[in-house]
């Protein structure tokens, strides 16, 4: 299973955690899902569509990871985030983060998320009784240390 995804399939943070922690030596793992919810705005939310040029949005969640994995020493991420239409209930991110302690599993997962809500080029369409709305997506350069502070600051809260 790789470790960084883009895909337009169902999934699975329980495999993505098994992925990281199958060799033992771990004493944590942290696990995060973003489900796709009936309510946004005061909208009664249908569906939505995620979409992506996945090359790209790749090499940012590698970078993600990176990142998290060098503020963490010791930590390993996965991360998948999913394309396509979703319905209510279905998991649009997934990430999984292990390490020897939990506070610097919990830290990286947190930070992944911030750090995916910042940067990562993939853009959300969402359907409503009555319409849909692009919202809006990443909208931080991904060298703005400002904003990588930001995340390590959340994530550490």
């Amino acid at each position: 299973m790789p470790l960084v995804a883009i895909a337009d399939r169902a999934l699975d943070v329980g495999a993505l955690a098994q992925e990281l922690a199958a060799d033992g030596g771990v004493g944590a793992v942290a696990t995060f899902v973003g489900l796709v919810r009936n309510q946004n705005a005061g909208r009664r939310v249908r569906y939505l569509e995620y979409e992506a040029y996945e090359p790209m949005a790749v090499r940012v969640l590698e970078r993600i990871l990176r990142e998290a994995e060098q503020a963490w020493p010791g930590t390993r991420v996965a991360a998948h985030h999913r394309v396509g239409r979703l319905e209510i209930g279905e998991a649009s991110v997934a990430i999984a983060a292990v390490s020897a302690h939990r506070g610097d599993a919990f830290a990286a997962c947190r930070y992944t998320i911030e750090r995916v809500k910042q940067i990562l080029p993939v853009w959300k369409r969402e359907h409503f009784d009555g319409g849909d709305v692009w919202l809006e997506g990443a909208a931080v350069h991904p060298d703005d240390e400002g904003a990588r502070e930001s995340a390590h600051r959340i994530a550490c809260a």
